[in-house]
């Protein structure tokens, strides 16, 4: 029994509730228990907060999985204008629902049990329950023809530079505030959006070149010129992997990596990927703090970014 005892850690200490309990104060609490994705989630906040306060750091923030219509653009865009993002990496879909908000439109509660038939007929996408009708489709299509005919013929942009070219446009929303605050947003897969299918249109009777390899150089100077590199990673997909390639071919891996995820692991697909994994290939270092905290980052990631601007400010 007392060699069993010596290999146990920390007691579990049970969590007490209390009115008006802080984000920071539950989340104290949680890591008192400790356990399963509850205690990866304390972890992630204390990770969080020491790759913030590294003045060495370079901060990566990787954006997939349909965040934007969840409500958790804003968040992202918070952020950015808090100087806690160096370097954005989204999915071309979550740029094109931040225009649509930036534009006045807006995505609805729905319901995930519905006839979606019925709601094809009534000219109303869903996104599991949310919904977003036409109309709003129709407005970004009317913002982008007009925002892209400010660039001249014949112009040869990076997806980086049209990103801040349609941002300047902007005035709320994560491209807006990343173009305001200089901060780039890559966006590799961009053609696999209705971002990427517009200016797809509106090029048919212009000449302007998105060169696709243009960010690259941009990104790995980047990487190489981080003393300190931390990831936070919201789902996996081409952003996750964008910014591992890019930093796993500098010297050194990432030095602080979160991941919020709901995919499994034994799958083999990048977005259930575990954070070992990646150390396998250098892109984690090998005495890195990381964690990967399962479960729906439309509650893991607030919680996060509450709980460590609430120790941030309590400096």
């Amino acid at each position: 029994m007392e060699s069993n005892r010596e290999e146990c850690g920390d007691p579990v200490r049970q969590v007490h509730l209390s009115p008006n309990m802080t984000v920071d104060r539950l989340v104290r609490a949680i890591a008192g228990a400790g356990a399963y994705n509850g205690g990866s989630l304390a972890r992630a906040v204390d990770i969080y907060e020491a790759m913030l306060r590294d003045e060495k750091a370079t901060k990566f923030f990787g954006l997939a999985g349909a965040m934007v219509p969840a409500g958790m653009g804003g968040i992202v865009s918070d952020l950015i204008e808090q100087g806690h993002i160096d370097i954005l990496v989204s999915t071309g879909a979550n740029l094109t629902h931040d225009t649509i908000e930036a534009i006045g439109c807006h995505h609805y509660h729905g319901t995930a049990v519905c006839d979606d038939v019925e709601l094809r007929h009534e000219e109303i996408n869903r996104i599991y329950d949310i919904f977003l009708p036409d109309e709003a489709f129709i407005h970004f299509e009317e913002f982008m023809q007009e925002c892209l005919s400010d660039i001249p013929d014949r112009t040869t942009l990076s997806i980086s530079e049209l990103l801040r070219h349609i941002g300047s446009h902007l005035e709320t929303g994560i491209l807006a505030t990343a173009a305001k605050n200089d901060i780039p947003v890559f966006c590799p897969a961009v053609q696999d959006s209705m971002l990427g299918l517009q200016f797809w249109f509106y090029n048919q009777a212009h000449h302007i070149t998105v060169d696709a390899f243009g960010d690259m150089k941009t990104i790995i100077d980047r990487c190489y010129a981080a003393e300190h590199a931390g990831a936070f990673l919201v789902g996996g997909g081409v952003p996750k992997n964008f910014i591992f390639q890019s930093k796993m071919i500098t010297p050194d891996g990432f030095t602080y990596a979160i991941q919020l995820t709901g995919d499994r692991p034994d799958l083999g697909g990048l977005s259930g990927a575990t954070l070992s994994e990646a150390q396998s290939w250098g892109k984690i270092n090998e005495d890195a703090a990381a964690v990967t905290v399962y479960g729906d980052a439309t509650i893991t990631l607030p919680v996060i970014a509450a709980a460590v601007l609430e120790r941030l400010k309590h400096d």
